[in-house]
């Protein structure tokens, strides 16, 4: 059985070096590096027909297929786009591909193989120990560093510095390897090193970098240290600082195996899938509340209508914590009034998505013209022309014109936004043939009170959406009476004669 591998479960009892070699024997696993290792089970993953990577979604087709050339090229890579795009989620994940443990020499602090050992502590202990030689077992979650990339990182943070108090305790001298503090990266020897947004580090700190990736060496207070690192470095950053203006370093950029490019949802229901998943909904509050499909769409509708719209910066992007925040506090709303009117059951409405507005503005970074309007007055904007959209999916056959002529007749309707569902359903029912029409929604007249109402809201928002009636803060819905044309004075003057 191979050694290192995901089976490889008695293995993790070896405690020495000799024990762990004679179980391994000549296990080809047993020397490989990170890169074979996960190429191997990503391998195993594909021929099974394992997903890759859990709680990923949209990216099927276009980004995973990718990832997994990467992976089997043995490419470091990048991965490029706007916030909000899983690419965080994706690194992390990266860790399903390492085996469940690996061996390493005891106390080593950059976890050494201990058949090949690269630093002088290790080397040292195996020619006095030798086949004695403690060895520890490493999870696959521990193999994994990540480290977010911001001016002041320095090459001591990352690659390491040499540590006077050490050397004074040991007595040696400053240029002597064992005098070296180690910085992340060796840190992550035979594990993943991702740094989130690569731009962002200082030159010289991508110098040190990639001459770490090709060489293996670097040079620490003027002397050179020597690290053959078995490591697979994976990176993020935003496209538009990955560029030849941006603040990338060339020579960094061209040892990058592989740049892949990652999206929002391509589609609603992808985003929509998304925002279900990562969205804390299931609130444990001792009563029953429910979020109609038709609104977790008018919200995915806002993020893709504010990714389109001009008066939002475009290269900033709109996350999809968006939707997610945003959903998360129309639950809340809806929480808040089902307590204040001890409801049992409790719907979400359209009202509750407003009521969201401060989740939204801050994911919305405007350009000039978006900033003139307001962020809160261009949520109102994005809201309504979402509404308009899905009111246009569920109900663009229906006959809604008895409900206008209800209003044009002079109706008004204004609810309280704290209104029970009872008090709501009530003032509802007052409009002709506007219930007629929530089983488009999926709700019907024998469904829970707090259901229908919140459909027969939408309803009443859609038609407002499309102009067909008209709503203020004080009247709430109505419909605009068109005034009487006035007869024209009587004129003075004299026509003009008309010739043929």
């Amino acid at each position: 059985m191979a050694i290192g591998s995901a089976e490889a479960k008695p293995s993790s009892n070896a405690t020495t070096l000799g024990e762990w070699r004679r179980r391994a024997g000549d296990a080809p696993a047993a020397l490989r590096n990170v890169k074979d290792e996960m190429r191997a089970n990503l391998l195993r993953k594909l021929e099974a027909r394992e997903p890759l990577f859990s709680g990923v979604h949209g990216y099927e087709e276009t980004v995973l297929p990718q990832l997994a050339n990467a992976i089997l090229a043995r490419h470091n890579f990048i991965l490029l786009g706007l916030r909000g795009q899983a690419k965080s989620r994706i690194l992390r994940g990266l860790v399903d591909f390492l085996d469940a443990e690996i061996p390493y020499i005891s106390s080593c602090e950059i976890h050494d193989h201990p058949l090949r050992p690269i630093c002088r502590a290790c080397r040292d202990l195996i020619a006095e120990r030798g086949e004695d030689t403690p060895i520890a077992w490493l999870p696959r979650e521990a193999r994994y560093v990540e480290k977010l990339a911001t001016p002041d990182v320095t090459i001591a943070d990352i690659i390491g510095d040499v540590d006077p108090i050490k050397a004074a305790r040991g007595g040696k001298d400053l240029s002597d390897e064992l005098t070296m503090h180690y910085g992340l990266l060796p840190r992550a020897n035979r594990g993943i090193f991702a740094i989130n947004e690569l731009p962002d580090l200082a030159g010289k700190v991508q110098v040190g970098l990639f001459n770490i990736m090709q060489e293996g060496d670097v040079q620490i207070k003027g002397y050179p240290i020597r690290l053959p690192l078995d490591v697979l470095l994976v990176f993020t950053a935003n496209p538009e600082d990955y560029t030849a203006r941006g603040k990338i370093v060339t020579p960094l950029k061209d040892r990058v195996g592989s740049e892949i490019r990652t999206h929002y949802p391509a589609t609603v229901e992808e985003g929509m899938c998304i925002t279900k998943q990562e969205a804390w909904t299931e609130r444990q509050a001792g009563r029953q509340l429910a979020v109609p499909e038709y609104l977790r769409e008018v919200v995915e509708q806002v993020a893709f209508l504010a990714r389109e719209d001009k008066r939002v910066d475009r290269r900033s992007g709109v996350s999809q914590r968006l939707p997610i925040a945003c959903l998360e506090a129309m639950v809340s709303s809806a929480e808040q009034r089902g307590a204040r009117n001890h409801e049992a059951n409790v719907a979400v409405r359209i009202v509750d998505v407003y009521a969201s507005i401060p989740a939204m503005t801050g994911k919305l970074e405007l350009e000039y013209e978006g900033e003139l309007k307001g962020a809160d007055n261009i949520a109102r904007e994005l809201i309504r022309a979402a509404v308009g959209k899905v009111y246009t999916k569920y109900l663009s056959s229906a006959d809604v014109q008895p409900v206008v002529q209800w209003f044009e007749m002079g109706g008004e309707l204004k609810v309280p936004e704290g209104a029970s569902a009872i008090e709501q359903l009530a003032a509802l029912r007052r409009i002709q043939g506007l219930l007629e029409h929530v089983d488009r929604l999926g709700a019907t007249h024998k469904s829970d009170a707090a259901l229908v109402a919140a459909a027969g809201e939408f309803i009443l928002e859609g038609l407002w959406a499309h102009k067909r009636i008209s709503r203020s803060e004080e009247r709430g819905f109505f419909a605009e009476r068109s005034k009487p044309s006035e007869p024209r004075e009587p004129s003075n003057r004299t026509p003009r004669r008309q010739y043929n």
